[in-house]
Formats: structure tokens, sequence, C-alpha cells
């Protein structure tokens, strides 16, 4: 398993999470590193992606209540998501890519329910 994605679950609206994703030091070096999300009846959207400098992009719907972070010594990525809303909920989706135009990694996904 290349990118091992943990921490979903079910929490009330207002509420936070975090999210993590444990990559090969191989991948985690070499991509940007990044969250997706689907939700049912949706394309898999873009939650947060952050380059291996370290510079983070956000999706409007989820800046100001989301940060994206990578732990070089554990070759983690993180997403931690506050102020949670019902329309967050989704499965969650992390992802390696060398440049933005493609994704070259998926890891699993995990799912988060945010309950109104």
């Amino acid at each position: 398993v290349q990118l091992q994605a943990c921490g979903g679950g079910l929490v009330q609206a207002g509420g936070s999470l975090r999210l993590s994703c444990a990559a090969s030091g191989s991948i985690f070096s070499r991509n940007i590193m990044g969250w997706y999300r689907q939700a049912p009846g949706k394309e898999r959207e873009l939650v947060a992606r952050i380059t291996t400098s370290g510079s983070p992009t956000y999706a409007d719907s989820v800046k100001g209540r989301f940060t994206i972070s990578r732990d070089i010594a554990t070759n983690t990525v993180n997403l931690q998501m506050n102020s949670l809303k019902s329309e967050d909920t989704a499965v969650y989706y992390c992802a390696a890519q060398f440049w933005v135009g493609k994704v070259d990694y998926w890891g699993q996904g995990t799912q988060v329910t945010v309950s109104s």
C-alpha cells in the first residue's frame, strides 16, 4: 500500500476531524500531496493539496476551515478539518500527483459524515 489514509468518522456539525495519510518515502518526497472528496451523486473534487515545498491550495468551500500540512519526518500529509458542515460529508481520498493536472496515486477512501 503506497498511500494509507485514516481518521474519518462521524461528527456533529461544527465539530472537527483530522485525516492523516501515510505515504512511502519516494512518493512523499517527489509529489504534491492532497485530499479529494466525493459525495454521493457528485464528482470527485479537490479539497486541498500541498506542494513539496509546503505551499497549500484550498477549495473555496473549505478555506478558513481546513488546514493541510505535511510531516517530513513521518511522510504523512494531514488534513485538519474544523467547523465541519453537513455538506462536507463525503468519502475523502488521499492523493499524490507529480503535477496538478493528473493524480498518480490514490489512497483508499475514508468516510467523513457530518450530522446536522
